[in-house]
């Protein structure tokens, strides 16, 4: 069985060897290397096969949440984890929106993130709970704007608010579903209902005309 093959991004030399020492012990992963920017990843992945990629947000010259954005960009296969200290709101809905796979804080066990990356390697969903709510609480705000637009989203319940905010900044269903705790089965059916009140079908068409009348 081929191994997952993972390329850790931390700037701090301490946790980038703690990483590789616990992913190491495992047989069916291998770090095939280490960087200490994001610049240093993107220019890693052009030259090497990357599975999974471990990527701190916090790091001199570029950070994590514009290299998740580059590389998910031009690698789109690359599955991208963000581990880090901080959780602030801007960064945790800026990496997803980009296309990371998760967000996991630093204090997780070691055997909480070997399994978080195997699960985001076999296409799960990855977030913490204490993530989720702050995401949901930031998006259940409202911040509808002008009267005009407002009027677009006024038969819009306030679940169907929260999860436009979300599509509109590029989550997919199942990273919705993960944030508010809701089926993948639901999500859709309020996709649905919110297609069908502003007139559209199409996904890049709804997203657009909630960003303007939500201002995001």
């Amino acid at each position: 069985m081929d191994k997952i093959k993972v390329l850790i991004v931390d700037d701090q030399t301490l946790m980038r060897d703690g990483l590789k020492t616990i992913i190491d012990l495992e047989d069916n992963m291998q770090v095939v290397g280490t960087a200490k920017n994001g610049q240093e990843a993107i220019e890693f992945c052009e030259n090497n096969k990357i599975d999974l990629i471990l990527m701190d947000i916090r790091m001199p010259g570029m950070d994590g949440v514009e290299s998740t954005k580059i590389i998910k960009n031009l690698h789109p296969e690359i599955v991208i984890l963000i581990l880090t200290t901080f959780n602030e709101d801007d960064y945790i809905i800026d990496a997803l929106s980009y296309g990371a796979s998760g967000y996991l804080l630093k204090d997780i066990e070691g055997d909480a993130l070997i399994k978080a990356i195997e699960d985001a390697y076999n296409g799960s969903f990855m977030l913490p709970s204490e993530v989720a709510i702050k995401i949901a609480k930031r998006l259940s705000k409202n911040s509808v704007v002008s009267l005009e637009d407002k009027k677009k989203l006024s038969d819009f319940s306030e679940r169907e608010i929260e999860i436009a905010k979300m599509l509109a900044l590029g989550f997919t269903n199942k990273q919705i579903a993960s944030s508010i705790y809701i089926s993948q089965g639901t999500v859709k059916n309020y996709i649905s209902n919110i297609y069908s009140k502003l007139g559209t079908s199409d996904r890049t068409a709804a997203a657009l005309t909630i960003k303007k009348a939500l201002d995001i």
